[in-house]
Parts: structure tokens; C-alpha cells; sequence
């Protein structure tokens, strides 16, 4: 069993200022998911594929909005983690070319704790 430290996850940052609906928040948070799943397969494929070995742990993070999000993304590049930025094609709810939610991961648990330790869970209110 690993410990604490070496668990891996996968963290969703999701814009709150945006009030997408739970539905639009879902498949936002899935299109993050996939896209940094095909980049670490790729990019580093013995964490992707412990990382789905165990559950594929992820976490949902509030993010204030686009300036917040392109922030985390830089962190994110100074710290070498794999990330992606999801941008929306604007046939719902919001403006075509919209970020909405930016995926970290997968990495370790510490790593992201470390990272995001000041954001507060996306929902809680």
C-alpha cells in the first residue's frame, strides 16, 4: 500500500465566476480528465498507469476565474506537472473560447497538496 505521501491524484481547478450549470461543470471537468490522461499515457507513463491502478483519484478545486486559472497553469509549467486548459466551444451555456477548467495531473498527492493547499473544494460553500 502506498503511503500518503506517494498516492497520486489528479486535481480540477473549475472556474466558479462562470455559475455554469453541475452538468456543464461535469463534462468540463471531464474533457480536463481526458486530455491530461492522453499528455501523461505519453508524457510519463509509469505515474499514468499507477495512477489508474489505484483509482484514479481526483479532486474538484475552486478557481476564482480566467486570470486565477492562467495563474495555477503557470505554477503548474514552473513545477513540470502535466496540465491542460479547457477551453469551451460556446454551444450552451457560455461564450465560444471560454476557460472553464484547467486539469493537473496526474501527479502526487503531496505534490498537489502542496501546490493548491489554499484553494478550498469546488462546491463547498
Amino acid at each position: 500500500m502506498l503511503s500518503a505521501d506517494d498516492q497520486l491524484s489528479m486535481a480540477l481547478l473549475v472556474r466558479t465566476d462562470l455559475e455554469m450549470s453541475m452538468g456543464k461543470v461535469a463534462v468540463q471537468c471531464a474533457h480536463a480528465a481526458v486530455d491530461c490522461s492522453l499528455q501523461a499515457r505519453k508524457s510519463i507513463p509509469q505515474i499514468f498507469e499507477m495512477w489508474r491502478n489505484t483509482g484514479s483519484r481526483k479532486i474538484c478545486l475552486s478557481a476564482i476565474d480566467d486570470v486565477d486559472i492562467m495563474y495555477w497553469k503557470e505554477k503548474c509549467e514552473e513545477a513540470g506537472l502535466v496540465h491542460a486548459l479547457v477551453r469551451d466551444a460556446g454551444k450552451t451555456e457560455i461564450p465560444p473560447n471560454t476557460i472553464t477548467v484547467l486539469g493537473v495531473g496526474p501527479a502526487y498527492k503531496a505534490s498537489l497538496n502542496e501546490l493548491f493547499s489554499q484553494l478550498e473544494l469546488y462546491g463547498v460553500d
